[in-house]
């Protein structure tokens, strides 16, 4: 896996370059959209993604790096949003971010989250190379997916997680930050 993509422009590529405008719009508008997005499906390339993630701080944030051909990652959303149910009252925030093929956004991603998760809230990177929207997070990424970063109150990486790992194993990372 190399973490890059061929590219194209394409009439799927068009329409989410209308779907990111008005995304974008909107996050900036509407306080609610900024602070974690009542939307259940929102795209960023790396640039707003920073934006979002620092207008975070203050919550511990759970940033999972996932694709939907990655079957680890699958197992893992059951849990996070759990996860998510459980704590968010407590400032935490769960931002997963699809890194599929921004190609197959609208033929890949949105039916597959329609399908199986259809109350799963995710970004979707609209970045060609995975490393270039990991690399928000971290620079050194060695591709390997699911990524999990726990994020604490002061926008610091305090913890990363890789391989498929259970809600208790997050958790017990997580906790300790909302306390």
């Amino acid at each position: 896996m190399t973490g890059h993509r061929k590219s194209g422009v394409n009439v799927a590529a068009a329409r989410r370059a209308v779907s990111l405008s008005m995304c974008l719009l909107l996050l900036a508008s509407t306080p609610a959209c900024a602070t974690g997005s009542p939307e259940r499906i929102q795209f960023a390339d790396a640039d707003r993604f920073a934006q979002v993630l620092e207008a975070q701080r203050g919550r511990v944030v759970l940033v999972n790096f996932w694709a939907t051909w990655c079957r680890p990652c699958l197992k893992e959303i059951p849990d996070l949003m759990l996860l998510e149910a459980d704590l968010a009252e407590r400032g935490f925030v769960l931002m997963p971010v699809s890194l599929d093929d921004p190609d197959s956004i609208d033929t890949v991603v949105i039916p597959f989250l329609d399908k199986f998760f259809p109350e799963f809230r995710s970004w979707v990177s609209l970045e060609t190379s995975m490393d270039r929207m990991v690399s928000v997070v971290d620079p050194a990424w060695n591709e390997i997916l699911p990524t999990s970063y726990i994020i604490d109150r002061d926008g610091k990486v305090a913890a990363m997680l890789q391989g498929g790992k259970s809600g208790a194993q997050f958790a017990a990372k997580i906790r300790p930050l909302l306390d």
